[in-house]
């Protein structure tokens, strides 16, 4: 798991509830103004997609709390060392070194081996890129869609609450326990959104950045090897990518 994200999660709940805990944190429970946030969140977020797309998207929403695999330094190392592959021993000799690499590289490899023209892998690389691309925006959509809808079904709950209360005033006593609990679920809602669908949403767009980028050094390196590019050329390739302290030396 992301050390980032677990730190970040705990601190920010833990400190909301623990500042909960130390001022009577059983005043904080309703189960109905849960019901009402929980529920009509996760109904929206149902409304605005399929249920197929939604598990789909899940699934890539999994990825802000995981470690990233990827960096833009190891991958353009990568990229010099299949380089010196196919000048070493032609370019069919990257067969067996790209049985252990990421499959989109190697995807990109394979075509160059098998002799495809550096225009049509670029073309296909390019279109798994954008597809990747949308496949993430839809995750971090649908969380901000979640991030949306969860004040919004807060509020609803709170008027529910105030309806309720309105209806049965004969009791003055009865009026500050109960608009407690309906501006409970406010609280509620603000707490989804803010600690966890904004939050998670921010962290799939960046973790997607980083992979795009990944990716894209990948087609470089690719399109590089395909066109014969020398070891050195490819690197100084490469190093155009690279921030100036992750720039490759490997020749010196």
């Amino acid at each position: 798991m992301d050390l980032a994200t677990l730190i970040g999660g705990v601190t920010a709940f833990g400190l909301v509830f623990g500042s909960i805990a130390m001022g009577g944190g059983m005043a904080f429970l309703d189960a109905a103004s849960a019901m009402i946030v929980l529920g009509g969140t996760f109904g929206a977020m149902l409304l605005a997609t399929s249920l197929d797309k939604f598990k789909s998207i899940m699934a890539v929403t999994g990825k802000a709390f995981k470690q990233p695999s990827y960096d833009l330094g190891t991958s353009a190392a990568s990229m010099v060392e299949y380089a010196q592959i196919a000048r070493r021993e032609g370019i069919l000799g990257l067969e067996k070194a790209i049985s252990s690499a990421d499959p989109f590289l190697a995807n990109g490899l394979q075509m160059s081996i098998d002799g495809y023209p550096p225009e049509a892998i670029e073309e296909i690389l390019e279109t798994d890129l954008d597809y990747l691309k949308k496949r993430h925006k839809e995750g971090s959509d649908l969380l901000m869609i979640g991030g949306t809808f969860a004040p919004a079904l807060g509020l609803i709950g709170t008027l529910i609450g105030l309806v309720q209360m309105l209806q049965n005033m004969s009791d003055p006593s009865t009026i500050g326990p109960a608009m407690a609990i309906a501006l409970l679920t406010t609280f509620y809602g603000a707490l989804l959104a803010n600690l966890l669908f904004t939050p998670l949403a921010t962290k799939l767009k960046m973790r997607s950045e980083e992979e795009l980028k990944s990716r894209e050094l990948m087609i470089y390196g690719v399109l590089c090897i395909a066109n014969g590019d020398s070891p050195r050329l490819v690197e100084k390739k490469v190093n155009a990518i690279l921030d100036p302290s992750d720039r490759l030396n490997m020749f010196e």
